[in-house]
């Protein structure tokens, strides 16, 4: 896979991610919590791999 294709995928996960947060915070703020570190390692993932 080329650079950009990974950096793209790591961006519409992190995006996935953050829908998750919004719907679960309601409900489950815990894992809320859980999927919002998780988009945030995403997103900065990408942005590292973009800037390597």
């Amino acid at each position: 896979m080329s650079k950009e294709v990974v950096g793209v995928l790591l961006l519409a996960l992190g995006g996935f991610l953050v829908g998750g947060v919004y719907s679960a915070w309601k409900t489950a703020k815990f894992m809320a919590v859980v999927l919002g570190v998780a988009a945030v390692l995403a997103i900065g993932g990408a942005i590292f791999w973009f800037a390597g």
